[in-house]
């Protein structure tokens, strides 16, 4: 099957969407039911692209949970009774009016997936029903270019970095199928959502009206040009950054390629992030950026980001990974469904490394970008790091990082506190009493590695709010019979470090 343009309409008809989402209530179709309707080992199988246990869980079952699994999140053509008795309210005449579907004599044939999709925030534990194209799986081949992909690894991470705070305006530029509007209007007052792509606004459109959200307006255009001269307290991006060549015979999906040259389009939207930013507005997308080799010497991808943004702003950039150019294009080939027994993933392979090798590229990287809009006068945050272990809680964490920042401004605290999640490892050779490495260790957060020695230790050992961080101080210095001054011009650059880091935060 072969995605069309016009397969959505524009704006739904909100009597057969609220009919279609009574109609999904009624038979709990929902994450947690579906799982134990055909188990957990065929619910994770899922995840990996395999339905096949899904199916054989379910053979022989016609109820209406089963039938809207098979329609929905299988993709897969069902009986026209089974459909009616499952979707009563809409029924199959409302599925075709809202192009979800097709019916050719009796068998109901789904034109788009749509799928439970659960979320944790603030407010608690929600889920929302999500429409997108049909899949890989579902089309038997590879995806369309104007293929609107539903809930993926990227949206779930960009969701979890978004910073948790309730803000005035919001932007979501690139909504895709709308994941990230509905989830920042839990806590905005208005979210505009755009995108280039009329095919995937209408399904974010639809995906709203579906979960009953009514404060997101939808505009399309390209990048900020739908925004113009508007400003927000929150820009979230999952943009179209992937590095494609532009020559015939490579697909430019819509849903992961911007159209531009290299890292272009991530260098363009941290350029014009700001204009858009209200005072104390944030900005956060994920986005690749090129290492790239020039005269014999070569600039590390983080080194180009960093030159991209204005010194002014606060920017807190993590790289998650780094790939060769030769894995980084057999990854996005893959994930466009070309696979190395087709015969045109060697042409692919080939345009792609001709592209990275014009511009010298040695390295392509990956990860998160958050720019904010610091009140006039104040020093900026400028880190740039490497993170390759599991971030438990990266938005809380980019949260207080933002707050740490903004507290030491004012200098260190006078008091103090070990968060608690801290906690510390020492590591002896055999037979000496004096531990050769001392480790803070962080269980939330970022979940950071500090290497310390006994004065740091001491230091973080002490703060428990009971002690001002100069009485501390002053007994270290006391204890390893040292200078006052010469003990802080030591410790204090790696306080503001741990205050940086959540390791320790400000007492009361």
């Amino acid at each position: 099957m072969t995605a069309v343009s016009d397969a959505l309409p524009p704006v739904p008809d909100p009597a057969l969407v609220s009919a279609l989402a009574a109609d999904l209530d009624a038979v709990d179709f929902r994450s947690e039911p579906l799982r134990r309707l055909w188990g957990e080992e065929a619910d994770d199988a899922l995840g990996r692209g395999l339905s096949e246990p899904l199916l054989r869980a379910i053979a022989g079952d016609d109820g209406p949970l089963a039938t809207l699994g098979r329609l929905f999140v299988l993709g897969m053509p069902q009986p026209v009774g089974a459909v009616v008795g499952a979707l009563p309210r809409l029924g199959v005449e409302g599925l075709e009016t809202l192009g979800l579907a097709r019916v050719d004599a009796d068998v109901v044939s789904p034109e788009v997936l749509v799928r439970p999709q659960s979320f944790v925030d603030a407010d608690g534990v929600g889920e929302w029903w999500i429409a997108s194209d049909l899949d890989e799986t579902a089309l038997g081949s590879a995806l369309p270019a104007d293929h609107v992909l539903g809930v993926g690894g990227a949206s779930r991470t960009l969701a979890e970095l978004v910073v948790p705070m309730s803000v005035g305006r919001a932007l979501d530029l690139g909504t895709g199928c709308g994941i990230q509007a509905l989830l920042v209007s839990r806590h905005a007052g208005e979210v505009v959502a755009t995108d280039v792509s009329a095919r995937a606004l209408a399904f974010a459109a639809l995906n709203a009206r579906l979960n009953g959200v009514g404060n997101i307006t939808f505009r399309q255009g390209s990048m900020f040009e739908p925004v113009a001269g508007e400003a927000f307290d929150l820009i979230v991006s999952n943009p179209p950054f992937v590095i494609t060549p532009r020559v015939d015979g490579v697909t430019a999906y819509e849903y992961r390629d911007g159209g531009l040259v290299g890292d272009a389009l991530v260098e363009q939207f941290v350029r014009d992030a700001p204009a858009h930013l209200r005072p104390g507005g944030i900005a956060q997308l994920l986005g690749n950026w090129e290492s790239r080799r020039s005269g014999g010497a070569v600039t590390a991808g983080l080194r180009r980001l960093e030159g991209w943004i204005d010194p002014a702003l606060d920017a807190w950039v993590i790289e998650r990974e780094e790939l060769t150019p030769l894995e980084y294009a057999e990854l996005w080939i893959r994930d466009g469904g070309t696979t190395p027994r087709d015969p045109a993933f060697e042409r692919m392979l080939r345009a792609w490394l001709d592209d990275f090798g014009v511009r010298g590229v040695t390295a392509v990287g990956f990860g998160y970008v958050l720019l904010r809009r610091p009140d006039a006068g104040s020093d900026p945050m400028r880190r740039f790091e490497r993170l390759s272990q599991p971030l438990p809680a990266p938005g809380r964490a980019l949260r207080d990082g933002l707050a740490a920042h903004d507290v030491l401004r004012g200098g260190i605290p006078q008091t103090l506190i070990t968060a608690p999640d801290v906690t510390e490892a020492r590591h002896y050779m055999p037979g000496n009493d004096d531990p050769s490495v001392i480790e803070l260790r962080q269980g939330s957060g970022f979940g950071r590695t500090v290497s310390v020695d006994p004065a740091l230790a001491g230091f973080v050992g002490a703060c428990d709010g009971e002690l001002t961080v100069a009485q501390i101080a002053g007994a270290l210095a006391d204890l390893f019979e040292v200078p006052l001054d010469e003990l802080w011009g030591e410790l204090e650059p790696r306080i503001r470090d741990l205050v940086r880091d959540g390791i320790l935060v400000a007492g009361e």
